[in-house]
């Protein structure tokens, strides 16, 4: 062969040599082998966690939040199927319903109990929401939320309001049969207190919130039939509603039964009640000033505006006159006394309202001449 045509074969050989080199080198350096391949996300919503269940008649009511995310924190972008199930005692959880919710919705289903359910023995409720992908794939159920099948509390009927200067006195009809159940009283304030600039002394009653529930708890099974709201305060409008709880041990669950509450009624706790009548007046003549002083003990209405002066001059036949309205002040100067006249006086109570308590008991004094 000639020696020509040998060199030029020697430097393919070479030069394919060094490109295969350079390729193992380049494989193998940079930014380092590539890791294991990922699987695809299955998008599974994260299940829910707060599942809730309340009972109110033969209905019950489930509430959830739905999620944001998938298992592996994917946003979730489309609405979720949510599958409602229901389980008696320790049986299977039965579909009830197929609902859809978007990302961070608030859930919501209300289980119409049939006919078997809403009577017959205590028997445990379970409750589950399942949600799927796209594919009908879950990633498990939510926590389970319980309550109970059988004979609910009854509804309360006849429900109305007084007005008493104590609070306001809620009556009902009570039950022919009495039950072992606690009374929740539902009320709204629908006239809210204009907030106060000023800080409120701690002695001074709270304000109430809009919205208050307050429980009564009936003794021995007996139904009380009424109820005093002595947190109400004057000059208000509420909204009540009213209804019977039992609270039942089932298989191992405390469970709350609520019976279906009565009819709405609006209270207006207008305030046509005097104060207390003042005590404890004292009169005082000074000479010297040409004055009697007056003083008695300070009245204990929350609600108090003033107090008014009476007087009345036992030399003749006129009625007591109003003389002063000293506000919140528990004694009184009266400079207008005539020397060598008798006078009888007491002391009203006036609240924030205009309503005047009876005069104290008249006390007598004698202003002697200088």
């Amino acid at each position: 062969m000639p020696r020509k045509l040998l060199v030029s074969a020697s430097r393919i050989v070479g030069s394919a040599t060094a490109l295969l080199a350079i390729l193992v080198a380049g494989s193998t350096m940079g930014c380092g082998a590539p890791g294991a391949p990922q699987p695809p996300s299955l998008k599974l919503p994260t299940p829910v966690l707060n599942l809730s269940a309340v009972r109110i008649g033969n209905s019950v009511r489930l509430a959830w939040t739905m999620p944001t995310r998938t298992l592996d924190q994917i946003a979730l972008q489309h609405p979720v199927t949510v599958r409602v199930c229901r389980a008696l005692e320790n049986g299977l959880c039965a579909n009830l319903a197929s609902l859809l919710f978007p990302p961070g919705a608030a859930g919501a289903y209300t289980d119409e109990l049939p006919a078997d359910l809403g009577q017959g023995p205590d028997r445990l409720l379970r409750y589950e929401v399942i949600l799927n992908n796209h594919a009908g794939k879950s990633a498990g159920p939510s926590n389970a939320a319980y309550s109970a099948a059988g004979v609910s509390p009854l509804a309360v009927t006849e429900l109305t309001g007084q007005v008493r200067a104590d609070g306001v006195l809620l009556s009902w009809q009570p039950a022919a049969e009495p039950q072992p159940v606690s009374y929740r009283i539902e009320r709204l304030q629908l006239d809210a207190p204009a907030p106060k600039e000023a800080p409120k002394s701690p002695l001074a009653p709270e304000v109430p919130a809009a919205a208050q529930t307050l429980v009564v708890h009936g003794k021995d099974g007996e139904d009380p039939a009424h109820a005093i709201d002595s947190s109400a305060l004057f000059n208000q409008r509420y909204r009540y509603t009213l209804e019977r709880v039992a609270t039942l041990a089932v298989s191992g669950k405390s469970v709350e039964l609520q019976g279906v509450p009565s009819d709405a009624i609006v209270v207006a706790t207008t305030d046509v009640f005097p104060p207390a009548v003042p005590l404890g007046l004292v009169a005082v003549a000074d000479a010297a000033a040409g004055a009697i002083d007056l003083s008695w003990s300070p009245d204990s209405d929350n609600d108090l505006a003033a107090y008014h002066v009476y007087r009345r001059d036992l030399h003749g036949d006129a009625p007591a006159q109003r003389i002063a309205s000293v506000g919140v002040e528990t004694s009184y100067r009266d400079a207008g006394a005539q020397p060598e006249h008798t006078y009888a006086y007491s002391v009203s109570a006036v609240d924030q309202s205009g309503n005047e308590s009876k005069r104290s008991p008249e006390v007598e004094e004698t202003l002697p001449s200088r």
